[in-house]
């Protein structure tokens, strides 16, 4: 086994706004790292790198600061259609989900289908059917609402406000959330979960499950989880672009993670994010918006935490 471990998570990348207001920053900030804890303790106890990114993405799709789970923005329909996919380095394995309802941790479901092996991404009514045989349970569309979520959709439609709801200037979604991991066996794994973008079309599937675009895992280059505005991630594939200027350039995370980002700002103007953990342990992060609320973990050391 190696002596070292590294994690890293992330809430999504924008303007963040709230992260003007102390308080609401410090609840981020407190929230990240809670999540690098819970995830290095499964580090420290000799869990899979995969079993780390689901467990730290799961418990951020639990808290409803996030656009993932519990949080999530509501589509077109006023509802909640979650993405979420993971990948285990170790032999390219994946598993995703996409435009599921009434499932609160998309990222376990995800697990599933990377276990089954059968497919890499299910969508819709057949992940819906998949969750049943594997006895992950439903819950009602409403359990994933919060009232600031239906506020925000009912602003951005022009409708009246939801009696006692936050002020809307107030309210600004933080996005897709993801999770990288090298564990003690140099392993290493990526998983990302998302809502999607406020009032999206019924059926919208963006990166966040899509191998290459949103969530990308090698033990031969690194492990990538990546974050922002969907198509555009897609149309300059993110996470792939980032793991093959380590694999065939030879670049650390650091430097992989600048051409990706150059990438992303000088074809598209793109707006988005990324973290990656490559296969030394080394942590990088970056970002083409204001903000990206993220946390690392590097070669064992302490938390760090930025907005």
């Amino acid at each position: 086994m190696d002596a070292n471990y590294s994690l890293m998570v992330h809430g999504g990348a924008g303007v963040l706004a709230a992260a003007d207001d102390p308080v609401r920053a410090e609840q981020y900030l407190d929230s990240l790292r809670t999540v690098l804890g819970a995830g290095r303790s499964v580090l420290m106890e000799g869990g899979s790198a995969l079993d780390a990114v689901e467990h730290c993405v799961a418990l951020l799709e639990d808290d409803p600061l996030f656009n993932a789970g519990r949080g999530s923005v509501l589509n077109e329909d006023g509802e909640v259609e979650t993405d979420a996919g993971l990948m285990d380095g170790r032999a390219l394995a994946a598993g995703a989900v996409g435009a599921v309802p009434r499932i609160a941790n998309p990222i376990r479901l995800a697990r599933r289908v990377l276990e089954a092996g059968d497919a890499v991404l299910l969508v819709g009514s057949g992940a819906l059917r998949f969750a049943a045989k594997c006895v992950i349970p439903e819950v009602a569309g409403e359990d994933l609402v919060t009232l600031e979520r239906r506020q925000e959709w009912m602003r951005v439609r022009g409708q009246e406000a939801v009696p006692g709801a936050p002020d809307p200037s107030t309210i600004e979604p933080v996005g897709t959330v993801g999770a990288v991991a090298r564990d003690l066996r140099g392993n290493l794994a990526a998983a990302t979960s998302t809502g999607g973008r406020v009032n999206k079309p019924a059926g919208r599937v963006g990166d966040s499950p899509l191998i290459g675009a949103g969530v990308f895992a090698d033990n031969q280059s690194c492990a990538v989880s990546a974050t922002g505005h969907g198509e555009e991630l897609m149309r300059v594939l993110l996470a792939g672009t980032i793991a093959n200027a380590v694999l065939n350039r030879g670049l650390d995370a650091a430097a992989a993670m600048d051409a990706g980002m150059r990438l992303l700002r000088d074809r598209l103007s793109g707006r988005g994010g990324a973290i990656c953990i490559d296969r030394q342990g080394r942590c990088a992060a970056g970002r083409t918006t204001p903000r990206m609320p993220h946390g690392w973990i590097e070669w064992g050391g302490d938390v760090t935490c930025r907005l």
